[in-house]
């Protein structure tokens, strides 16, 4: 073990330093003053996953990430939290303000700047819920206006008399649904040219409603959401993450409790298209570092210039963005399924990997999107708050916060840089344990977990460098 731990750091230290100079030095020693060399970044990031690497294989022995288990909330507080009451009154402002986005973004001003809509789809919903979930577990569930519009009209149609009961889901479809349906939304933010038009942001919000409801009116609710709804399963996997889960009772009700970190990490996913949707979630941040780079611009530039019609050079400009996205996304879902492969050959035939390190690639995902899309959060939504006054730019006071001024200088460049930095390493080290616990679990001993989790381990290394690499360009 000692050759091969010593071979494999060999290995990793050669990542990190395998980036070209000049890549690694983008964007770290030109805006941040760093009292260090960019690239000793990248070999400190890898470093740290490697002695975590080494601990968990001295320390973690055993199993200990169990889904469900945890201590369930104080009984008055669950009351209130589960009342059926209160999740008509959040639900109903939820739809309400979702009625209020499309109607802005289809009847409003035209310009985007002076419509809320592009700016709350894009950073309060997109990355503010995510926040949410991490923080709070699964809150989309109630916050969901599509379901809050389709309980709505279910709640309807009992009343009427009106009943059917709706197709099962076909088992084998999986989350592919759900991967179509989050694609179509990246691609809208990162590849259409115009996408905070608010007249496109309509088209596109009628479209995904219409694709859910249909959904939900023929397979169900729950498990159109849990398997088709692509911001459903989005953020329920985001929602693992979070200490606060939920879990059924053994008379069939629901109970919230305190659970311990990482354990809903556990969780073994088998669904078809699951690793596909994980590899959306984190090739679409990939990408998006990527198509930021001054680097990228030259590549834009120089296909757009080959074309002398300005509507030619935009199409172009998009089928270049649309197909790297792609490979972006098929970059990542290859390299973890060949990681997989790798650490199921270690076993035998007695291993089947194909779902349980799923769990592993969430906090990547996490940390991949708060250290891209925090500081912009922090920043950018500070000018919904004039817009919730003025939703439709129509030069309305309604809650007398038009004249709102954000502040741009919240956040330093550095201190951004060192966040990001740290977000990153920790996330993959959670990812690193949440491997760990389930190669442990499902190997024939501690020795032949941990040599499943050299593969694993490389891959993590590659993600975290990475991802380091991809935030210098920006």
């Amino acid at each position: 073990m000692t050759r091969a731990l010593a071979a494999l750091c060999a290995l990793l230290g050669l990542m990190a330093l395998a980036l070209p100079a000049s890549a690694a030095a983008h964007g770290i020693g030109g805006i941040r003053d760093l009292p260090v060399p960019g690239w000793l970044f990248l070999v400190g990031g890898a470093t740290v996953l490697v002695i975590s690497f080494v601990a968990l294989g001295a320390l973690w022995k055993k199993p200990k990430l169990e889904v469900g288990a945890g201590r369930p909330l104080p009984e008055g507080l669950q009351r209130v939290l589960l009342s059926p009451y209160l999740r008509v009154v959040v639900s109903g402002l939820s739809l309400a303000l979702f009625i209020v986005i499309w109607t802005a973004a289809a009847f409003g001003s035209e310009r985007g700047s002076d419509n809320l809509a592009p700016t709350f789809v894009y950073i309060t919903f997109w990355v503010g819920v995510l926040v949410l979930q991490i923080v709070l577990g699964n809150v989309w569930s109630v916050l969901d206006p599509w379901r809050a519009a389709a309980d709505a009209v279910a709640w309807a149609a009992r009343q009427l008399g009106w009943s059917r009961e709706p197709r099962a889901y076909p088992a084998a479809i999986g989350l592919w649904p759900a991967v179509v349906l989050l694609f179509s939304f990246v691609a809208l933010e990162l590849v259409y040219s115009d996408a905070g038009d608010p007249r496109t942001l309509a088209w596109a919000i009628t479209a995904y409603s219409v694709a859910t409801w249909t959904g939900m009116a023929i397979f169900g609710r729950r498990d159109w959401r849990e398997n088709g709804d692509g911001f459903a399963v989005f953020f329920g996997f985001i929602s693992r993450a979070a200490v606060f889960g939920s879990r059924e009772r053994e008379d069939g009700g629901k109970e919230l409790i305190l659970r311990k970190p990482l354990s809903g990490l556990a969780r073994v996913e088998r669904r078809p298209g699951a690793v596909a949707f994980l590899a959306v979630m984190l090739g679409s941040v990939a990408f998006d570092g990527i198509s930021r780079s001054s680097w990228w611009f030259e590549r834009v530039y120089d296909l757009e210039v080959k074309f002398s019609d300005p509507t030619s050079a935009e199409r172009a400009v998009m089928l270049f963005n649309l197909a790297s996205l792609v490979l972006v996304v098929l970059f990542v879902a290859i390299v973890y399924t060949v990681s997989v492969k790798v650490a199921e050959g270690v076993v035998g035939e007695r291993a089947a990997f194909s779902g349980v390190f799923v769990g592993s690639l969430i906090p990547i995902a996490i940390v991949y999107a708060l250290s891209h899309y925090l500081s912009y959060l922090v920043v950018t939504q500070q000018f919904v708050i004039p817009l919730l006054s003025d939703p439709y730019g129509l030069d309305w006071n309604v809650l007398g916060t038009a004249g709102f001024q954000p502040n741009l200088t919240l956040l330093k460049p550095n201190t951004t840089w060192y966040t990001q930095v740290t977000v990153l390493v920790i996330g993959h080290v959670f990812a690193l344990i949440v491997a760990h616990d389930r190669a442990v679990a499902l190997s024939p001993s501690p020795r032949i977990a941990l040599r499943t989790q050299y593969v694993m381990l490389a891959l993590m290394v590659l993600y975290t460098v990475g991802g380091m690499w991809l935030l210098s360009l920006n």
